[in-house]
């Protein structure tokens, strides 16, 4: 069995968990759109929970290639990477019809008091997009207030992007995400004009 199979497994699962949702997708769908025998699948995978295992270590260790990088193709300015990232999930929602959110997000809210090895994958990856939003904090520099809690400003920015996925998708309605993004933007255009006045 080689390592090709499990990959077009694991993909598999993932675009289904993503469309269908965890709970949704049987054994049967994933065996049918990838076209491997359940002797294959069950030889990587012996429950649908390791599979789930494998999918959120493959967004654990693919946020950099995966997610970063393509919505920083050509943005150099770390605040506006921020909203480039935010951008990238509301463009999701229009591609998907509203079916699509954030992946984390929508398994987060699903999988009720999972393991601790779901739950820890799932706090990990909240805690890589924190980082790496905060890294994009810790570059503007001294664009922000000295003593700007920048790790609570960048847990703020990922519960704004999952409030807002989860209100435009319930409503069928860009324009309640654009809302939330557009106050983020303002407090944060708030906090570079306090910084601007005491220097």
């Amino acid at each position: 069995m080689n390592s090709a199979t499990r990959q077009r497994i694991v993909m598999t699962a993932l675009e289904l968990f993503y469309e269908k949702g965890f709970n949704s997708t049987s054994i049967a769908d994933i065996l049918s759109r990838s076209q491997v025998h359940s002797g294959s699948l069950y030889h990587f995978f012996p429950g649908k929970q390791d599979l789930l295992v494998a999918v959120l270590e493959f967004y654990r260790d693919g946020i950099r290639e995966n997610l970063l990088d393509i919505a920083w193709v050509n943005v150099d300015d770390p605040i506006e990477k921020i909203f480039a990232l935010l951008n990238g999930y509301r463009t999701g929602l229009l591609m998907s019809d509203y079916r699509h959110g954030c992946p984390i997000g929508n398994l987060a809210l699903e999988i009720s008091e999972p393991d601790p090895r779901i739950r820890d994958l799932l706090q990990i990856n909240f805690t890589n997009w924190i980082g790496a939003i905060e890294q994009c904090l810790d570059q503007a520099g001294g664009r922000l207030p000295q003593g700007t809690d920048k790790r609570a400003l960048a847990e703020f920015i990922l519960t704004t992007m999952e409030g807002a996925i989860m209100q435009a998708r319930t409503a069928q309605d860009i324009s309640v995400f654009d809302r939330n993004v557009g106050v983020l933007r303002a407090h944060i255009d708030l906090l570079t004009e306090k910084a601007k006045e005491r220097s």
